[in-house]
């Protein structure tokens, strides 16, 4: 078991910053890999941003150029770097691990931007 739990969303300006935490405990070594996903109020979840064990990073076109994936492994957290907010990125996020025994996810952080 691997258990996520997501801390740093909030309320923020248009073109402000925010910087999400995902804490895991359990079965960490067994990550494969961790993703940030969000879902907006009645639309389907959206797949955001993904960082491997071995350390490589991609994300959605939506927020490449303003979102930045990274972990601190000392401190099995992933975080996700929100820069030039827009009223689109208004959500709920949520982090993913991937591992070598299942899927998990943890309960979600709001983000809203507000215009």
């Amino acid at each position: 078991q691997v258990q996520l739990v997501e801390s740093g969303g909030g309320l923020v300006q248009v073109g402000g910053s925010l910087r999400l935490s995902c804490a895991a405990s359990g079965r960490i070594f067994s990550v494969i890999a961790s993703h940030w996903y969000r879902q907006a109020p009645g639309k389907e979840r959206e797949w955001v941003a993904v960082i491997t064990s071995g350390g490589i990073t991609n994300c959605a076109s939506s927020v490449k150029g303003r979102f930045t994936i990274s972990r601190d492994n000392a401190k099995n957290t992933v975080y996700l770097q929100m820069n030039s907010l827009k009223p689109e990125d208004t959500a709920v996020y949520y982090c993913r691990a991937l591992t070598t025994h299942g899927d998990f996810w943890g309960q979600g952080t709001q983000v809203t931007v507000s215009s």
